[in-house]
């Protein structure tokens, strides 16, 4: 950015700091020296998400947006002086004069219309992962960020790291030559292969289970079947071990490699039930290959659960025991174990001994983001980023749907080539009152 963009901004913005209104795409700045946050969630990710933000010295929480007031404890003693409301909708209506930007933690199914909601708006974004429950609404937020030109961050905190960038300079740098192959895997199990309980249970006093389904169709509350942490499991909330997990461990990968849309996608592994996902899958995409691959294409594979990559596989790596997490790419000149989180280590490690690692340092990917907002710096996960790699991830989910089958993929158009029938699920349509402009 040229010395008289920033010199003229910067002139704006102090004539403006007395202004009592938030003053939509400048360059996604705010109008004074505090970012004042709104919050999509007050527990788990979403608590820790606006901790970490908070604990940069120019934000402030001023609003958060829950559904269920028993998750608000933490937040009231943290930030006792943020206001507080059930619906997030009415937030953005009353208050959107007296924030600067937003994070969203909430679960996966909201992602996306929270998101479009604020940027319609004109706020900047951080997102936690994955982007959006659907490819279509990746594609959206993506585009619209760009089109407002707002700072955005997905919540891939790693991508920070010194231990992930690291592991992309080392590949990037030849280390262990082009890339043949890699193979990425979780231990989690965010699927259930059970039929769903036929009960229904009271709705906790303290829930708001209207406003919980928010964009997903009305059915009877279970406890613990989906609120507070089991959603992930459940088709229409979560996606899955690999939506889990996915953007985390396929970043690296992704990022080193330097991937676009893949070429087709396969499952190998079991099919979800009628609700929800199943657990062990294994799914197969090929790339197109880029200058860091050894082939025209590439093959990446995803094993979750107890699967993982094949005993021949695993044999590169030694006689140690993989992580629970991790990657292990595969080059003409050797091989790379990357655990997650952990030290990238190259083999045969007689032969690199001695290799000069990177010297990478660990950013504050959050404080990143409220940098990137006060218009210093830029963030390294933004959506033109994060939206292809979630989309990419997002393929998996639905391939599991139809097993034994490779399905071919169009990214410019979001359809699958050679089944209509995969296609429908890239994108799911809103229950009626709960439209969003540029999404439903």
């Amino acid at each position: 950015m040229s010395t008289s963009v920033l010199s003229n901004r910067r002139t704006f913005l102090t004539q403006a700091a007395a202004a009592p209104f938030f003053i939509p795409n400048l360059i996604s700045a705010p109008p004074s020296s505090t970012v004042r946050l709104a919050s999509f969630g007050a527990g788990g990710m979403a608590f820790v998400t606006i901790r970490v933000l908070a604990s940069h010295p120019k934000v402030k929480v001023s609003y958060v947006a829950e559904v269920d007031s028993a998750k608000l404890d933490q937040v009231k003693k943290a930030f006792g002086e943020a206001k507080v409301y059930e619906d997030y909708r009415r937030m953005l209506d009353k208050e959107r004069k007296n924030f600067d930007a937003v994070c969203v933690g909430t679960p996966d199914h909201m992602h996306a219309p929270q998101a479009m909601a604020a940027m319609q708006l004109g706020f900047p974004v951080y997102g936690q992962k994955p982007l959006a429950h659907d490819i279509y609404e990746v594609r959206r937020l993506t585009e619209m960020a760009r089109r407002k030109k707002l700072v955005t961050q997905m919540g891939i905190q790693v991508h920070s790291s010194k231990e992930y960038k690291t592991a992309v300079k080392l590949v990037q740098g030849g280390a262990i030559g082009k890339i043949k192959e890699v193979h990425s895997w979780s231990e989690k199990k965010w699927g259930d292969m059970d039929p769903m309980p036929d009960r229904s249970d009271p709705v906790p006093s303290t829930l708001n289970w209207d406003l919980w389904l928010g964009v997903c169709e009305k059915r009877p509350y279970i406890t613990d079947y989906y609120h507070a942490v089991n959603w992930r499991k459940r088709i229409d909330f979560g996606t899955a071990t690999f939506g889990d997990m996915g953007c985390h461990i396929f970043d690296p990968v992704f990022g080193s490699l330097a991937l676009t849309a893949p070429l087709s996608v396969r499952s190998e592994g079991p099919k979800p039930t009628q609700h929800n996902w199943a657990i062990n899958t294994i799914i197969r995409y090929v790339f197109p290959g880029t200058a860091y691959t050894a082939e025209k294409t590439v093959p990446i594979s995803w094993y979750d659960g107890d699967e993982r990559p094949s005993k021949d596989v695993q044999a590169l790596v030694g006689p140690r025991r993989i992580p629970g997490q991790g990657s292990i790419f595969i080059g003409t000149k050797g091989v790379m174990l990357l655990p997650h989180v952990g030290r990238a280590t190259l083999f045969p490690e007689e032969q690199f001994k001695d290799y000069p690692m990177p010297n990478e340092e660990t950013v504050n990917h959050y404080h990143q983001f409220v940098d990137a907002v006060m218009g210093n710096g830029k963030t390294s996960t933004s959506f033109d980023y994060a939206g292809p790699l979630t989309e990419s991830v997002l393929l998996g989910p639905i391939a599991t749907r139809f097993p034994q089958t490779t399905l071919e993929w169009n990214a410019a158009s979001m359809k699958f080539k050679n089944s209509p029938e995969a296609t429908q699920f890239v994108r799911r349509r809103y229950r009626s009152g709960w439209k969003v402009k540029g999404i439903s």
